[in-house]
């Protein structure tokens, strides 16, 4: 699976697209107010990042495990403490709401953290690379 995302940013516009696959969908997230760039910042996408795979893998994994689930909500932070600084603090945490066991959900939470993808990436340290424009 590729996934790739672009953002394209001129004085009259703001483009964010994602594609997995070659399936490409526009995102809705607005220019900076009072300047140049995204209103959005990579902090906070990284941080929905995170919050998305997890929810998505939560799905996932319930229906996998044959798990009703009836709703998911999941949060994730993170301390960014300086310019050019890494992340610290990197934390989330989700709620379930389910006819499921407490024990089926904390076994289901604890196994979609070994495989929630996004988490391993991060948690690998993965080389990110500058390359040329394609």
């Amino acid at each position: 699976m590729k996934i790739r995302a672009c953002v394209r940013n001129t004085p009259s516009r703001h483009l964010v697209e994602v594609a997995t696959d070659g399936a490409t969908r526009e995102l809705a997230i607005p220019a900076k107010s009072a300047a140049r760039g995204s209103g959005t910042n990579g902090g906070e996408l990284l941080m929905l990042a995170l919050a998305t795979c997890y929810c998505n893998d939560l799905f996932r994994e319930a229906a996998r495990l044959d798990i009703a689930l009836d709703e998911v909500e999941v949060a994730a932070s993170a301390d960014f403490p300086g310019v050019g600084l890494a992340a610290e603090n990197i934390r989330y945490s989700a709620r379930i709401s389910s006819s499921a066991t407490k024990e089926q959900v904390e076994a289901l939470l604890a196994t979609t953290d070994q495989v929630a993808e996004i988490h391993n990436t991060v948690r690998a340290g993965t080389p990110v690379t500058l390359e040329g424009w394609p």
